[in-house]
């Protein structure tokens, strides 16, 4: 008897564990080179899982217990600020052989990371990685300097296989958006007053046509205005929880 206690004990723990893991929405893309399964962790944070390697966008300890999650194969993030990088998060997740790239300013924060400035490119795990540019062009703080300066920060785009998926940063809608071609998939940032307002983020999108938008980092931003702003167009508009 105490032995099935037990048991039915465990079970009930791993299955408050197993549905705490799933509350996050998830998606699967198709790929010639194998599925891409996006988990949708919030905020500016995503995990992509690809041909059994994990890797981590943007971690984030106030949207999960990183403690619980498996560990990273590799971690990208865009930026220094506190909500992208998360020295708490990456010490859940990293081991020694996990590969962390990041922007210029995180340098001295995060040790033994891999260092891309705007413009470079990497082959990581069979996965072709393109840094942008990811920056403001409108909005400021009260001492008159933009939230995120020009080349302090970067967005990515992780070729797999035949897609493309475009990692937007904190950013506005640049000029240097008009040079990103062929992207399948889109993740553009839209909350004030750091990043973009909906008509930006249509903006954006409108400059290099993604076959599908994911709005991120979008706060309390009513998402419905940026499916409405791209109605009539080829532009999916896919919302997720991703405030």
């Amino acid at each position: 008897m105490k032995i099935l206690f037990i048991l039915i004990f465990l079970t009930i723990c791993l299955s408050n564990d197993s549905i705490a893991q799933e509350q996050f929405e998830k998606e699967t893309i198709k790929t010639k080179s194998g599925d891409v399964e996006i988990t949708f962790i919030g905020h500016g944070s995503l995990i992509l899982k690809f041909n059994e390697k994990l890797i981590y966008i943007d971690p984030f300890s106030k949207l999960a217990d990183y403690s619980k999650m498996p560990k990273a194969d590799m971690i990208v993030i865009t930026h220094h600020h506190q909500d992208h990088l998360d020295t708490a998060a990456l010490k859940n997740i990293r081991t020694e052989k996990t590969i962390v790239i990041y922007s210029k300013m995180c340098e001295g924060k995060v040790e033994r990371g891999k260092v891309m400035n705007n413009g470079d490119v990497q082959t990581v795990m069979g996965i072709k990685i393109k840094a942008v540019p990811a920056y403001n062009i409108v909005h400021k703080r009260d001492d008159g300097k933009f939230y995120h300066p020009k080349g302090e920060g970067n967005g990515y785009v992780l070729t797999f296989g035949d897609k493309n998926i475009y990692i937007g940063g904190d950013t506005e809608n640049i000029p240097e958006m008009n040079e990103l071609k062929n992207i399948n998939y889109a993740f553009l940032p839209m909350n004030l007053p750091y990043t973009m307002t909906p008509e930006m983020v249509a903006d954006a999108a409108k400059s290099f046509k993604p076959d599908v938008l994911y709005p991120y980092h979008y706060g309390e931003t009513d998402t419905t205005k940026i499916v409405e702003l791209l109605k009539g167009t080829k532009i999916e508009v896919r919302i997720r929880k991703m405030k």
